[in-house]
């Protein structure tokens, strides 16, 4: 497809944002609207961006890719999904209620009341470093797609189409803050769910499948199995480590991440809160289901094309092309548009979000922005604008880092650290909400909070040995909760009287 149609659609695409942010700013675009726009958000309207923040980029071509790949993953992804319904369930019923409560900006406030100022400012920094890497590593694995099917014919560098990208995100976001990613991401949803439908509908139709025989093409083409049983020991697939993983990845990557929450807390109460997560858990399921179906068709298609796994320079397989190879260079016009539609929706939807709640958290947790008299004066609005500049700027530097390593294993281990922090936060939040009665050294918790992760890490290296080959997955954040509660514990003491948090 003609580069010069998709990059004709990517410009009018960010008119669209930025006429939005213009309109929904124009009011007000002070610090309040920035932070919690104003704490008047639609529950619906919340319930429904989530899904477009929830699933990035990596998920839109990643998860269809991963469905038919060499190690034969078909539907196993599903299980993880289920047990991140859970997580949603027992984050609405469980957390939620904490933090409206408290009526928190920044939900690691909870911390710094229940545990202390160095626990407090080490669960910021802990979010702070695993939504930067984790968000720039979202966007780099996007920006190469760009890069390999728009930029690259115009002779623009990798650095510029990475400024370009986050210049666009920080132009929508950078006065109404999340009362414009409320009403963007509402929208960015809207193309990323209607781009999935359509995908189906393109395949299908290229297949000469009517919508029930393609789900009866799907059922009967092996990729379709979801629930895996065999193999507790050495399969990571297993059944109960993907619930396991899913539920406890959710509430710490969702449940305890200012991103996701800073959201839920714009709701005018705890019940609209609440509405707006059990609806999203219900869309969230459906359309995973759908971007599994995708991905078998995209296979029955491939096979019946003579189309090859894409692979990289080194002759890697590299599955995640596979969705962009199809839909740019074999299907129509239309199909290629509304693929890069639902990319850029999911990547944009929510990269944007990450780069809101990261200005939120450092005003916040670091500035100090919710003692201060009035957060709306001039002076410290101006501040907040350095800020959001500073946060693009360091994730601008990170992408350019992924892409000078150019290392497919370095770039993996660097996002799987990323993601072990997140376990300290499930034991800081779990020994603050279940051992009420007991206070830590609080000078001790940033040390306790370095070594849970680091331990996992050697576990996880060497689990198959130390432990009769068993193979860790995403139940690996459950471990490093645990040692973080059990460190907490260790450097704890009695308090003179019961917390009321």
């Amino acid at each position: 497809m003609a580069p010069a149609v998709l990059l004709s659609f990517l410009v009018g695409y960010f008119i669209v944002l930025i006429s939005i942010s213009y309109f929904t700013s124009r009011e007000s675009s002070d610090n309040s609207t920035f932070f919690t726009a104003n704490r008047n958000s639609k529950w619906y309207l919340v319930a429904f961006g989530m899904i477009g923040t929830a699933l990035s980029g990596v998920t839109f071509i990643s998860v269809p890719g991963e469905v038919g790949s060499p190690a034969g993953n078909e539907f196993k992804y599903f299980q993880f999904v289920l047990g991140n319904a859970i997580g949603f369930i027992l984050v609405a019923t469980v957390l939620l209620p904490l933090y409206y409560r408290m009526r928190l900006t920044s939900i690691y406030t909870y911390i710094e009341q229940r545990l202390g100022t160095y626990s407090y400012k080490t669960a910021a920094s802990i979010f702070l470093l695993s939504r930067t890497i984790g968000s720039s590593f979202r966007l780099y694995l996007v920006v190469i797609v760009l890069q390999r099917f728009i930029f690259d014919s115009y002779g623009v560098p990798f650095w510029a189409t990475v400024l370009i990208s986050l210049g666009l995100i920080w132009s929508y976001t950078f006065r109404g803050g999340l009362k414009t990613i409320i009403i963007t991401d509402t929208l960015q949803t809207i193309f990323l769910v209607s781009s999935v439908f359509l995908t189906i509908y393109f395949i299908c139709s290229n297949l000469g499948l009517s919508i029930p025989q393609a789900f009866e093409t799907i059922k009967e083409s092996g990729y379709s199995k979801v629930f895996f049983f065999e193999d507790f020991v050495t399969s990571k697939f297993h059944i109960s480590k993907q619930l396991l993983g899913g539920i406890f990845v959710t509430l710490a990557m969702v449940g305890l991440d200012q991103d996701l929450m800073q959201k839920n807390l714009s709701c005018k109460n705890i019940g609209e809160a609440q509405k707006n997560m059990f609806t999203f858990t219900a869309i969230f399921v459906v359309i995973n289901i759908f971007f599994l179906s995708v991905g078998a068709l995209l296979y029955v298609f491939a096979s019946k094309n003579g189309i090859a796994i894409p692979t990289d320079a080194a002759g890697n397989l590299r599955t995640d092309f596979l969705f962009p190879e199809i839909a740019l260079n074999h299907l129509s016009v239309v199909p290629a548009v509304v693929f890069m539609l639902g990319l850029t929706a999911a990547t944009f939807a929510t990269t944007d979000s990450a780069l809101t709640a990261l200005t939120t958290s450092f005003c916040v947790d670091f500035l100090g922005f919710d003692k201060k008299e009035n957060i709306n004066e001039p002076s410290v609005v101006m501040t907040r604008h350095v800020v959001h500049v500073g946060i693009s700027l360091l994730m601008f530097l990170v992408v350019i880092l992924f892409n000078a390593v150019n290392n497919a294993s370095v770039v993996s281990a660097i996002f799987t650290v990323a993601s072990y922090t997140y376990g300290p936060l499930l034991g800081l939040y779990g020994f603050g909400l279940f051992m009420k009665n007991r206070g830590v050294k609080d000078k001790l918790v940033p040390f306790i909070c370095v070594l849970s992760p680091a331990i996992c890490l050697f576990l996880n290296a060497n689990s198959k040995t130390l432990m009769g080959g068993y193979v860790f997955d995403n139940e690996l954040i459950v471990v490093n909760g645990l040692i973080t509660f059990v460190g907490l514990l260790l450097i704890s003491r009695p308090t003179t009287s019961k917390t009321q948090f």
